[in-house]
C-alpha cells in the first residue's frame, strides 16, 4: 500500500508541476485475423489477447469475445481505481472483487435492425469491498471514485471520437 501511494504522490507531484506532459497517445492496439473469427490482437510491448465469436454465429468459442473483454477491461480497471484510491487514503482492503455485466441485442451486431445498437444498451457495475479499517461511507465513496476514474468506464460514459481509415495493404501482412 504504501508503494502504490508513494508512485501516485510522485507521479501527482510532477504532473501538476508539468500539466504539459499530462496528455500523451496510448500505445496501438493492433488486431490481426486469424482464422474464421478468431483474431489476435497485439501491443507494442508484445502484450497479447486473442479473441473468438459464439458458434451461434459462426466463430469457434476458442477464445473470449470482444465484449466480453470489454466489460473485463472495465473490471478490472474500477477494482484497480479502487485500490489506487484506497491506497493514496491510507485504507487497507480486506477484499475486492468487481462485477462487470451487460445487457445486448444481437440483432444491433448483425445489422439486422438500424435503431438497434451494435453495442450494449446498458451496463452494470458490482463492487464487493471488505476493511476492517472503513465504514460503509467511506466503502461507497471508494467504489464511486473508481467507477468514476476508470478510463475505460469513461469511455463507456461518453462520446469519444474515432477517426477510420483504411488500407489495401496492412503492414505485416
Amino acid at each position: 500500500m504504501t508503494e502504490i501511494r508513494t508512485a501516485i504522490e510522485r507521479a501527482t507531484t510532477y504532473l501538476q508541476a508539468h500539466p504539459d506532459e499530462a496528455e500523451y497517445t496510448d500505445g496501438p492496439a493492433t488486431a490481426t485475423l486469424e482464422s474464421g473469427l478468431r483474431v489476435r490482437t497485439t501491443g507494442p510491448g508484445d502484450e497479447a489477447v486473442q479473441t473468438d465469436m459464439p458458434s451461434s454465429i459462426g466463430g469457434q468459442d476458442s477464445a473470449p469475445s470482444p465484449g466480453w473483454l470489454l466489460r473485463a477491461a472495465a473490471a478490472s480497471c474500477v477494482a484497480t481505481l479502487i485500490a489506487m484510491r484506497a491506497s493514496q487514503l491510507g485504507y487497507v482492503l480486506d477484499g475486492l472483487q468487481v462485477t462487470v455485466d451487460s445487457v445486448s441485442d444481437d440483432r444491433g451486431i448483425l445489422g439486422l435492425d438500424p435503431s438497434i445498437p451494435a453495442g450494449p444498451l446498458r451496463g452494470r457495475i458490482l463492487v464487493s469491498l471488505l476493511s476492517g479499517e472503513a465504514d460503509r461511507t467511506v466503502l461507497e465513496d471508494l467504489a464511486t471514485w473508481g467507477v468514476d476514474h476508470c478510463p475505460v468506464v469513461d469511455a463507456l460514459r461518453r462520446p469519444v471520437p474515432f477517426e477510420v481509415g483504411t488500407s489495401r495493404s496492412p503492414p505485416g501482412l
